[in-house]
């Protein structure tokens, strides 16, 4: 018995176009993905580049000598607060210092990890004094600031007055970091001298 013959007729066009549109579909998909994961990319990569820079330009620095004043007394035995002059550093962003933490911590046990905010001193804020060991800082004065506060400015300096708790004796080594909301922490170490007088620059 002589079998049917079978039939092998190739795509018609229809099914041909079928096809295609499928491929075309699940490529443009694709590119969607991989268009949408480099812009993602690209656009992470720019906030780093933009916190970074941020970050570098709102650095501070010191600006002269840092000084100690003792507590009152004619034979002072300890050191009451420092005064550190600060400024921004070339091409600094201005600083709002009343965001700063500022930490304290010396050879002798002496630490806090954040001093409280005493607010400006020429502005009715509280600054310490000579009569107590204080754990609270200030700015005590502000020179060619523009802006009111304690935004710090371009071309501008303030003086901070932190205090310092009663372990400052003489020959203490002790460390003050400044930490703004923004930029880079700006530490200072000292070495208390043996001999105190009512007001002397640390080294």
């Amino acid at each position: 018995m002589d079998l049917l013959p079978t039939c092998e007729n190739g795509f018609t066009g229809l099914e041909a176009a079928i096809v295609l549109i499928a491929f075309v579909v699940v490529a443009a998909s694709f590119s969607y993905v991989v268009l949408g994961a480099g812009f993602f990319t690209s656009q992470t990569a720019q906030s780093t580049v933009h916190t970074g820079v941020s970050q570098a330009s709102s650095s501070m620095q010191v600006v002269g000598n840092t000084y100690g004043i003792a507590n009152s007394g004619i034979a002072p035995t300890a050191i009451s607060y420092v005064n550190v002059t600060v400024a921004l550093t070339a091409g600094g962003t201005p600083i709002d210092l009343s965001a700063m933490v500022v930490s304290y911590t010396d050879n002798n046990g002496g630490h806090d990890a954040n001093l409280s905010y005493g607010g400006i001193g020429t502005d009715s804020g509280t600054c310490p004094t000579l009569t107590t060991h204080s754990n609270y800082w200030c700015i005590g004065q502000k020179i060619n600031n523009v802006t009111t506060g304690a935004m710090l400015d371009n071309n501008a300096q303030m003086v901070l007055m932190v205090g310092l708790p009663s372990s400052a004796t003489p020959n203490t080594q002790f460390s003050i970091n400044f930490q703004p909301s923004v930029g880079a922490v700006l530490p200072i170490q000292r070495t208390i001298p043996g001999g105190l007088t009512a007001v002397q620059p640390l080294y």
